[in-house]
């Protein structure tokens, strides 16, 4: 039987190398990822309760045919409605209008009946069924208190296996969160930075045909899968292969640039802020201004108004998030390959800065 003097021994060995193993546990480094990891989980909880808790209206823009005596008046009253929830333009006629409404200039059109008490408002629902809704409950307001009627004719619903126009946002919400998760792990296979300029060659090389990949498969999931936005497997796909190389390549570039830091960075746009204010859930109309304002100017909100607009509308006011996914996309390689030639120089210098170890005596014989 072991002494009490050995079984002391061995539970001070035991306590020591409990602490010994927290204190390399629980280091400054290990604390401020778990800091960063709450941050990011309440800046989550505050964009996506910010964005989404209570969706008001403003400035939804919206189209109005009446007789020109009347037309005038019609907008200024919509205008001068408290909060300002819609912005009206007079339009020439019931065609105009119903063309602003396909052509992704206008939300609603609201046709007034000169010879009656009839009214029409013009909604395509596949452009958002929210903001659909909220530009009928206004036009119905607005007509109980005229003691007239208001009738809605949606113009361009969404098709029957897209449920309430949703697909559009999963779709590129799956392209996006596949775009950055790759180039993530591709940097976690051999540290977070590229060793030199050819790693992140090799990187970006990689990401080309996983991007082409990643764009087919999720047109075959959508189209001939589900049946969902069918009819436009092609410019799906090429749409596809955009977005996740813009994700991908910005997070290349932000993970070469600040190493684990980046891919908070990445989480923080792509998620954090990217997927509330995309139009998705809400369109911006009815989003808070902030989220509204930067919704458009992400990867995620510039990918959903492209899949929607060219699946409802014939391609209508899609070319600025063209040009934004296309900056991201070009913008991330660049910067990844720029950001890894500086940590390669930076390296080169701190190489050639150590001093040379001193040579070792020579044996006297």
């Amino acid at each position: 039987m072991p002494s009490s003097g050995e079984s002391a021994a061995a539970g001070s060995a035991k306590s020591s190398g409990f602490v010994a193993e927290f204190k390399d546990a629980v280091t400054l480094r290990a604390l401020g990822l778990v800091l960063g990891g709450l941050l990011v989980q309440l800046a989550f909880v505050v964009s996506y309760v910010g964005a989404f808790h209570s969706p008001t209206p403003h400035r939804i823009p919206v189209a109005v045919v009446a007789p020109q005596q009347a037309s005038a008046k019609i907008v200024a009253q919509l205008n001068a409605l408290d909060g300002d929830p819609v912005k009206a333009t007079a339009v020439a006629s019931a065609a105009a209008a119903r063309q602003s409404v396909l052509s992704r200039e206008t939300d609603a059109a609201f046709l007034f009946d000169a010879t009656g008490a009839k009214d029409t408002l013009l909604v395509a629902s596949a452009g958002g069924p929210s903001v659909s809704q909220t530009a009928t409950q206004i036009a119905q307001k607005i007509e109980a208190a005229e003691k007239r009627q208001v009738t809605v004719t949606d113009i361009r619903p969404p098709n029957a296996g897209d449920g309430r126009g949703m697909t559009s946002f999963y779709l590129v919400l799956g392209w996006v969160i596949g775009g950055y998760l790759t180039a993530t792990i591709m940097g976690m296979a051999a540290g977070s930075r590229p060793a030199n300029p050819h790693r992140t060659l090799v990187r970006l090389a990689v990401l080309v045909p996983y991007a082409i990949v990643s764009g087919i498969a999720g047109a075959v999931i959508v189209g001939p899968v589900f049946d969902a936005l069918g009819g436009h497997f092609w410019a799906l796909s090429g749409i596809g292969t955009l977005v996740v190389l813009a994700a991908a390549t910005t997070a290349l570039a932000l993970q070469t640039l600040l190493g684990l830091l980046g891919t908070g960075v990445v989480i923080l746009l792509f998620v954090v802020l990217g997927n509330p204010s995309s139009g998705g859930v809400y369109p911006a109309p009815l989003l808070p201004p902030f989220w509204s304002a930067i919704g458009q100017a992400l990867p995620p909100g510039a990918g959903t108004t492209v899949v929607r607009n060219t699946v409802y509308f014939s391609g209508h006011a899609t070319a600025s998030a063209f040009w934004v996914l296309g900056a991201y996309a070009v913008g991330g390689a660049v910067l990844a390959w720029a950001a890894s030639r500086r940590h390669a120089r930076l390296r080169a210098a701190a190489a050639g800065t150590e001093p040379e170890p001193a040579p070792e005596p020579t044996p006297v014989s």
